[in-house]
């Protein structure tokens, strides 16, 4: 099952846009404070899904990070598991992977008096990297609604392409609060968990590939005689210019490539030299690499577990 929020290409603006309240999934709960939680939090509170009183913040030892978002965005902060997670009705699980089980033993006695006091478990969407719906199951409250969500740094400036999944007893009401919370910052679409590792590959991994497009197109400019900001803000517009014309005319890539490519012109001859250099097996080797890696970190982490 594939879906996506709003029709392509205004998918992303549709979703920032126009997404309702988060009832009745607040209060809300992130257990982690990085850069991906605090993107979310900036994220749904702009798009009026929450009031900042309605989001709950904690992590394990940063309590500055604690201050600077209860000061950033007015949200609250709590050091300890037990306040946070008191009466949450949705529980966003921000950690770190490797961080993310020990999380969830250190959660599950709050979140059971949770469940007590909701009447069923509070809905748990799982942002780390490798760990499956059937590993997180074990972890919590029998019947607790997961939803797991691969979206990727862009969601800071609210430009991610986010994936999700359902586990087993997350229903529908469940999975659109996921695609609120993520149409928040992107594009949201869904799909089975069997293909969240090929998605880590492409859009999870997908910027460093585009960042490192940008450094060996700035670098080349500058070693042929460029001043280097120049030759990265023109880059940088190349970019950004091929993507908006990709996402504007609908068009394929391999037609819009067609276009900017004449016989004996200098397009072909670049293009060349890139398919000599297997650019485009490199690419693809690349991100099923990633994809690889992170079926390794399943593996990893659902042995933690048994242990």
């Amino acid at each position: 099952m594939s879906s996506v929020t709003g029709t392509y290409p205004t998918a992303v603006t549709d979703a920032c846009r126009a997404p309702a309240r988060l009832d009745p999934y607040l209060p809300l709960c992130f257990l982690g404070a990085g850069a991906m939680a605090s993107a979310l939090i900036q994220g749904l509170l702009a798009a009026k899904l929450a009031r900042p009183g309605e989001v709950r913040v904690t992590n394990r030892s940063n309590s500055a990070r604690l201050e600077d978002l209860a000061r950033s965005y007015g949200v609250q902060a709590h050091p300890g598991k037990a306040e946070a997670l008191r009466g949450a009705r949705l529980v966003v699980l921000a950690t770190k992977p490797a961080d993310a089980l020990a999380c969830l033993e250190e959660s599950r006695p709050h979140l059971e008096a949770a469940r007590a006091e909701g009447g069923r478990p509070p809905l748990l969407v799982s942002l780390a990297a490798g760990l499956d719906t059937e590993t997180l199951e074990t972890l919590l409250p029998p019947g607790t609604p997961i939803v797991r969500a691969m979206p990727n740094t862009s969601c800071a400036v609210g430009e991610s392409a986010t994936v999700i999944a359902a586990g087993r007893s997350a229903g529908p009401p469940d999975l659109e609060a996921a695609r609120r919370l993520f149409g928040a910052v992107g594009l949201v679409v869904e799909l089975g968990e069997e293909l969240l590792d090929a998605v880590t590959g492409l859009s999870g991994s997908g910027p460093a590939y585009v960042y490192l497009l940008l450094e060996a197109l700035t670098e080349a400019g500058a070693s042929l005689g460029m001043d280097r900001r120049l030759a990265y803000q023109l880059a940088l517009q190349t970019l950004r210019g091929a993507a908006v014309t990709a996402e504007l005319t609908g068009e394929e890539p391999a037609a819009l490539r067609r276009k900017v490519t004449s016989p004996g012109g200098t397009t072909i001859a670049a293009l060349e030299v890139l398919e000599k250099a297997r650019f485009r097996e490199g690419l693809s080797a690349a991100v099923r690499r990633a994809a690889e890696r992170a079926s390794e970190l399943s593996r990893e982490l659902r042995g933690k577990e048994r242990r």
